[in-house]
């Protein structure tokens, strides 16, 4: 189930990326292929979603949620009182878990809330004022599962932000309704309007607006590769965070002392997701890519998610044969993974050579599961190799960082010949003139 790439011998001179398949990622280039047509056929299908979207509003939404939901959805929104009480409905341990994921979340997040900087150098003062956007758009898959994990994960850190509204796409069931377990996520954290939209007409209709739901000025939220590349696409009608939270990603570096089972356990875990996704054991220990191999084979057979973890197995998982921990680190490194597992007797030593991976799980006692629910950090991380420039959701991307610049006489003083200068180097005779007016008008300065 794990197809082999062997390159003990040393990696290759070329960039590693180039030698290393995995599923592809709307506008890199790549075909992925598949039933979809590949990235190519996902692109122009969203655009052309996005279009009918922005064009005919709640229409277009009912219409593509009957398409692709199979259900006919008459009022989007879900009525707030249904959502008030839904942390009633659920069941007390799945009430209580909520409770406990919202709390260690929130505490998390808090902590990113740094203090405003403050420069001062030669009688100019340049100070932060931090905002918080009015309006965010979260979107929590569905279809395959339901996700009140991803509620608490993206409508959380918004809210720590200060946001004032807060706005959630989840896609229907087959009987137009939510499942209370994401309702009643929703009303911990405290989601304002909460709407039964998924896919590409869910990010248009937070995107651009529609008779009921109101435009957001920013989209988060995990997806499949069509929300992820509709966020894409809509960047500069609204803020997208700069990953590409797409389908699931593991990279499991494992040395010879690691359990055979855990380390298949956690490769299932993101290949559970279904199709499309990641799931890689990197090695230098060819025992022990045997001996996964078998596991993983085990575990298959009797899982209750069998059908998405095959899917996700045949097009997305390698056991990649190395020569040394250092090589191991060079492929993981390439892959820039959304989870990356360090199942090796001394993972803090590896650690220093993560140079790209959306979040780093250290151990045999640290599995990925535990960020995916209730560790802290956030699970909306970077995927199809952006976090080599993208990171965790954050509750920065929430907030707008707007300078405030102060001057008086002695401080426009001091930079006054540098700003005409550098004005007239480029041209811009209207920017020096507003330097030497002052000049003129205060006396020399």
């Amino acid at each position: 189930m794990l197809s082999l790439i062997d390159l003990r011998e040393g990696l290759p001179d070329q960039d590693l990326r180039s030698v290393l398949p995995r599923p592809g990622v709307p506008g890199d280039g790549r075909d992925a292929g598949g039933a979809d047509g590949g990235v190519a056929g996902v692109d122009e299908a969203v655009r052309s979603l996005l279009k009918e979207v922005r064009a005919r509003g709640d229409a277009a939404v009912r219409e593509l949620t009957a398409r692709f939901d199979g259900v006919e959805v008459t009022t989007l929104r879900v009525d707030p009182d249904v959502v008030a009480g839904a942390p009633r409905r659920v069941p007390e341990d799945v009430r209580d878990a909520l409770v406990e994921a919202h709390r260690r979340i929130e505490a998390y997040h808090a902590i990113e809330r740094s203090p405003a900087a403050h420069f001062e150098d030669g009688g100019i003062s340049v100070r932060e004022v931090i905002r918080p956007v009015a309006r965010a758009g979260c979107y929590a898959p569905g279809g395959r599962a339901r996700y009140p994990s991803s509620v608490l994960m993206t409508a959380v850190p918004a809210r720590v932000a200060g946001v004032d509204e807060i706005v959630l796409c989840v896609p229907p069931g087959p009987d137009g309704s939510i499942d209370d377990a994401s309702l009643a996520a929703a009303a911990l954290a405290g989601v304002d309007e909460v709407y039964r939209i998924g896919g590409v007409q869910a990010i248009g209709a937070m995107a651009f607006g529609t008779e009921s739901v109101g435009a957001v000025d920013v989209i988060v939220g995990p997806g499949n590769r069509y929300v992820a590349e509709a966020k894409r696409q809509v960047a500069g009608f609204v803020g997208v965070p700069s990953a590409f939270t797409g389908p699931s990603e593991v990279v499991v570096v494992a040395d010879g002392a690691a359990d055979p089972q855990l380390v298949a356990a956690d490769l299932l875990v993101q290949a559970e997701h279904g199709p499309d996704g990641m799931a890689w054991l990197v090695t230098w220990e060819p025992a022990q890519a045997e001996a996964v191999a078998a596991a993983v084979a085990l575990l298959v057979a009797t899982s209750v998610r069998r059908g998405e973890i095959e899917a996700t197995l045949a097009t997305g998982s390698r056991t990649v044969l190395v020569g040394s921990p250092s090589d191991a680190m060079a492929v993981a490194n390439a892959i820039a993974p959304e989870h990356l597992e360090l199942h090796v007797e001394e993972p803090a030593a590896l650690v220093p050579q993560v140079r790209n991976a959306g979040a780093v799980f250290c151990g045999p006692f640290a599995p990925a599961t535990l960020g995916d629910y209730a560790a802290g950090p956030n699970h909306v991380l970077p995927t199809g190799g952006s976090a080599r420039f993208a990171q965790a959701l954050r509750v920065d991307d929430f907030l707008k960082h707007i300078h405030v610049v102060e001057a008086g006489r002695e401080g426009l003083a001091g930079l006054a010949k540098t700003v005409e200068t550098l004005a007239e180097v480029e041209g811009l005779d209207a920017h020096a003139a507003s330097i030497r007016l002052r000049r003129e008008s205060l006396g020399a300065l």
